[in-house]
């Protein structure tokens, strides 16, 4: 089987809830009303129906569940979001194995519970969260919290990039042109709020904590180099912090955290990155995703490409079926 376990969806009433809460929603908000599986579930199964022996795990689409607005309406959608997702696993197990809960971030007392609620009593294998809570780091005080919590719950984290064109590219600019503030902002974003979980030591607090990377660990494997020998010299390059004292104060040399990561075969039809990812995560950290329906057949081709990459690698029937199925299956605790 294929089980690809990071992808999109909008329950129905989610939808139409999002659709009056924000209705003229831009960017991303404008790209994901545009593509019709997204909702449409019989346009949905006649794309999976083409990749065999294949189900999805679904969690919502972005934009992030904060950007309607505080609470109570963000508490509101993500319970909306929640029990609509659990519906659709209940009707369709065959087609959905399991959802992953999207939570209010904006609500820190909200988004503890609506976590255990979703897990507890609606049966979700883990959470959704995005790179940054309204230009905020994840472990900042107010959300840090959840990353005790999932731990405590033994339930991994699927962590989503986020970033619009209101970010500029250069301090002179008021906004990110030619869409790079997708492109390469949101590898950048996804590499940021890596490194933030890092040197905040939670891999240290939890050394079982799981963490699944949207992206193949987005810019980190490439990266290793700078990460590994560049990052083992952190504190020579700053002169108003002594960083030196908290590489001194972590177990590990910051590569070996980052190998800690889960990383998802989300590339888009990228064969070397997915090689690459590889090699630096190992077969046992890597998980089969699609991130359908975003693609330019509108939900079949990233899914297409992702399976025909995996099925050309040089590796062995046990490895190819630990990324199809079986790695997930252990991280989300699936029959």
């Amino acid at each position: 089987m294929k089980l690809d376990i990071f992808n999109h969806i909008f329950p129905r009433a989610y939808y139409e809830r999002m659709l009056k809460v924000a209705p003229n929603g831009k960017d991303m908000h404008k790209r994901v009303r545009e593509i019709p599986c997204i909702v449409d579930l019989d346009e949905r199964f006649r794309i999976m129906d083409a990749f065999g022996d294949y189900q999805q795990v679904i969690c919502l689409g972005s934009p992030p569940i904060e950007v309607f607005g505080p609470p109570p309406v963000s508490t509101e959608m993500a319970r909306l979001a929640n029990d609509g997702m659990a519906e659709l696993v209940r009707k369709y197990p065959n087609r959905f194995p399991a959802f992953i809960a999207s939570l209010p971030m904006n609500d820190p007392q909200g988004l503890l519970r609506e976590t255990e609620r979703a897990i507890g009593e609606l049966g979700a294998v883990g959470v959704q969260v995005f790179t940054n809570v309204l230009g905020k780091p994840l472990t900042a005080p107010e959300t840090l919290p959840l990353f005790d919590l999932m731990a405590k719950l033994d339930r991994p984290i699927w962590l989503h990039p986020a970033r619009g064109a209101d970010f500029p590219d250069y301090k002179g600019e008021k906004k990110s042109h030619y869409e790079i503030w997708w492109t390469f902002g949101w590898p950048y974003e996804t590499s940021v709020a890596m490194a933030h979980m890092v040197f905040e030591g939670l891999f240290d607090k939890h050394p079982d904590l799981k963490v699944i990377t949207h992206h193949m660990g987005a810019m980190v494997p490439y990266f290793e180099g700078r990460v590994g020998p560049g990052w083992d010299q952190l504190g020579s390059r700053t002169s108003d912090e002594d960083y030196t004292l908290l590489l001194k104060k972590l177990k590990k040399r910051p590569l070996d955290y980052f190998k800690m990561f889960y990383a998802d075969t989300a590339l888009f039809g990228a064969r070397a990155a997915t090689e690459l990812g590889l090699d630096f995560f190992g077969v046992d950290h890597v998980v089969f995703a699609s991130d359908a329906p975003f693609d330019p057949e509108k939900g079949s081709a990233y899914t297409k490409w992702t399976i025909k990459i995996i099925d050309s690698l040089d590796i062995t029937p046990a490895q190819r079926h630990a990324i199809y199925e079986g790695n997930a299956r252990k991280l989300l605790k699936l029959d």
